[in-house]
């Protein structure tokens, strides 16, 4: 018996307008249509005049007889659709386990390409000209929060993360604090009704009184870090290496002191370059230091010899 195909089915974000032709045509010829909030997707079908498909549930709680469930329907033969509650499902979606699961079982998947919330933001926000990072939900609190933030303080290239609108506030006040000002986009309510596209800074974003309320789907891209934070400037690296070998610090406490310092501040330094720049340093000291007893040594002399000098006394 021949495998049915598992289809990954985008659903609109918000408008409701925007469900594909080819989606809803999948939608409507399949067995069965595991979907994250059944109550929405209800919703969905009503609204595309769709009846007939089994609804079942696939989100966060599901147990393991779930997945296998949906497996042996696959197996039997009969094809499954599987959606989440806006935009494309398997993404920041419990349903990747179900797709990494058919993979395995050598079962067909097909994408049914259709909106996201991530491409629309980045999109509208002005921020993005190459690559972003796609964070997800940013862990509530903790050291992956604190690990995260630090990610973040050095990364080149925009990041964009979902949020609750209940902890948006305290995330931006976080990030604010963590990491600067950064040029920022806020993107609530996308494709509906109450569309709002807030560009602003993490700066002003972050004060306590930016806004009282937030409501909503949100999707924030934040900007990336400038080129010149928060990497340490080579010039202020040799002075930091002049001073600790003007103290007697050996070269290798040197590089342990300086590459310890750096990781204190969440950056990265290559001990064995810090090493290297402490040798190069210190030789350059040294022979500077040759070079001005040198220099001094005939200057002396001179003096000596213009004072006993017999002409010396006739000025």
């Amino acid at each position: 018996m021949n495998h049915g195909t598992l289809y990954l089915v985008g659903t609109p974000i918000g408008n409701l307008g925007d469900i594909t032709v080819r989606a809803t045509d999948v939608l409507r010829k399949v067995s069965r249509i595991y979907a994250e909030d059944t109550r929405r997707t209800l919703a969905l079908l009503s609204y595309l005049k769709i009846e007939g498909p089994r609804l079942l549930a696939l989100h966060a709680h599901s147990n393991e007889r779930a997945l296998e469930t949906a497996i042996r329907i696959l197996e039997e033969g009969q094809d499954v659709a599987l959606v989440t509650d806006a935009g494309m499902p398997a993404i920041s979606d419990p349903g990747a386990d179900l797709v990494d699961r058919a993979h395995t079982a050598k079962i067909r998947v097909s994408v049914v390409p259709g909106p996201s919330a991530v491409s629309s933001a980045v999109a509208l926000s002005g921020l993005v000209e190459g690559p972003f990072t796609f964070l997800g939900f940013l862990p509530r609190k903790g050291q992956k929060r604190r690990q995260l933030f630090e990610f973040l303080r050095e990364l080149r290239h925009p990041t964009v993360f979902f949020e609750a609108p209940t902890r948006l506030q305290e995330t931006l006040a976080d990030l604010s604090e963590a990491l600067g000002p950064r040029r920022i986009a806020i993107c609530r309510e996308l494709t509906k009704m109450h569309e709002e596209v807030l560009r602003t800074t993490l700066e002003e974003a972050g004060a306590p009184d930016f806004r009282a309320e937030w409501l909503g789907e949100i999707t924030v891209v934040l900007e990336g870090a400038a080129d010149s934070e928060p990497k340490t400037d080579a010039l202020d690296i040799d002075e930091q290496i002049q001073q600790l070998l003007a103290q007697g610090l050996s070269i290798k406490d040197v590089a342990n002191q300086i590459s310890k310092g750096s990781r204190d501040k969440g950056r990265k330094s290559n001990r064995r370059e810090l090493y290297a720049r402490a040798e190069v340093l210190r030789a350059e000291g040294l022979e500077s230091g040759a070079a001005e007893e040198r220099e001094e040594a005939p200057d002396e002399k001179a003096h000596e010899s213009e004072a006993d000098s017999p002409e010396s006394d006739d000025f």
